[in-house]
């Protein structure tokens, strides 16, 4: 039986992988759930999967939870629960946090050896390097769960990869796919956040609006499969049907297809390297089609072009990236600013960053924290009273 801890159990992908592992009970035990704020169904899901540990981020929160905790659940608490929570006795670690808060748990768990299925793109997107130094290094192995990256590597199997050509990532477009710009003027939060295919978090629904989810994930890739930016490329495929496409250099083309169901890379990677049973939707290949391919287009949506050029860059550009994004997309959300100011804001914290020199775990907080004060500058500016906190 597989021990399993899930960090962010109570966001999209953390219930999605909690109902993947309550529909096998004979291969998998719980040993560890987080929240940050939602105590009601961490609880909930502590009374069900009975684990070791729960974590809470949120000190308010911890608090007013602490005497509700059955017996024999230790609740960690403070800014060091989730890393202290990622090294605990598991087989394998699902970081399923959002944005930067998940990359320091990831270090921990490869540093502590652990298997980490990976949902956390940001961890590579800032720290790339780092971690890939750590995998050659021997501690823990990592195992995608994003659905572009699980297609990728299951794709790769059996395969040599010094011969792959490239690789092939598809974006369903977005909700705005075919918009001009007086109609993504328009767009509001209620507009941004009904995706046509995929239900996930607020923050990657906004993220896959601007494509700067895509962007994110040409990063992540990069590091994942150890590919140069020039060899990885990114189509639009409405369908959302092929998660992915590895071209090799004799001209073959392997694709993953399946429904927009993100249950079902979640379940390869818990169960990896075997497959289980997945009872769910199918992907019909009649009723299915057709299946159609696009470019993206780069002038309405400029955060992919961005995202691209801060991981030609390197050093500290792909965390300014990151933070400003996740500074901007927050002030959407909270409608300070219009949809089509997240791209402007992140363009101008870009343009004027100075990379730091020497890139250490050090380095790179400090460039997410400066990269969130001078993107709530540039929120000022454009008359947003705002304040990230």
């Amino acid at each position: 039986m597989k021990k399993i801890i899930i960090l962010g159990s109570t966001g999209s992908i953390g219930r999605q992988a909690v109902e993947v592992i309550e529909s096998f009970p004979d291969l998998f035990r719980v040993v560890g759930l987080s929240a940050h704020s939602d105590t009601d169904l961490l609880l909930s899901q502590t009374v069900k999967l009975k684990p070791n540990y729960i974590a809470v981020t949120n000190p308010a929160s911890a608090r007013a939870i602490s005497d509700q905790v059955p017996n024999g659940v230790k609740l960690l608490l403070g800014e060091g629960a989730l890393s202290e929570l990622a090294t605990c006795d598991a087989d394998m670690v699902l970081n399923a946090l959002v944005g930067a808060a998940g990359l320091t748990s990831t270090i921990s768990a490869l540093k502590a050896k652990r298997q980490v299925a990976l949902a956390n793109k940001e961890s590579l997107v800032i720290a790339g390097d780092l971690i890939n130094d750590l995998l050659d290094g021997g501690c823990g192995s990592i195992i995608p769960v994003d659905s572009e990256h699980s297609a990728i590597e299951q794709c790769l199997l059996g395969e040599d990869r010094s011969k792959i050509e490239r690789i092939i990532i598809t974006a369903s477009g977005g909700p705005f796919r075919g918009f001009d710009i007086q109609a993504l003027k328009g767009v509001t939060v209620e507009m941004a956040l009904s995706h046509p295919k995929w239900k996930m978090g607020p923050k990657i629904t906004i993220d896959s609006a601007t494509l700067m989810n895509k962007g994110l994930e040409v990063i992540e890739a990069h590091h994942l499969f150890r590919l140069p930016y020039d060899r990885i490329d990114v189509l639009v495929h409405p369908q959302s049907i092929v998660h992915s496409m590895v071209e090799f250099e004799d001209g073959s083309i392997k694709a993953h297809l399946g429904p927009a169901d993100m249950r079902i890379p979640i379940q390869y990677a818990l169960t990896y390297p075997r497959r289980a049973p997945f009872t769910q939707k199918r992907f019909d290949p009649i009723n299915d089609a057709p299946l159609t391919f696009e470019e993206p287009d780069l002038t309405l949506f400029p955060c992919l072009a961005y995202a691209r050029e801060a991981g030609l860059k390197g050093s500290t550009f792909p965390a300014v990236l990151n933070a400003s994004n996740e500074v901007a997309v927050k002030a959407f959300l909270n409608k300070k600013i219009n949809f089509i100011d997240i791209p402007k804001v992140i363009y101008n914290v870009l343009t004027i960053h100075q990379p730091l020199n020497h890139l250490d775990m050090e380095s790179l907080l400090q460039a997410d924290r400066w990269a969130r004060k001078v993107t709530t500058i540039e929120l000022s500016r454009l008359g947003a009273v705002y304040n990230d906190k």
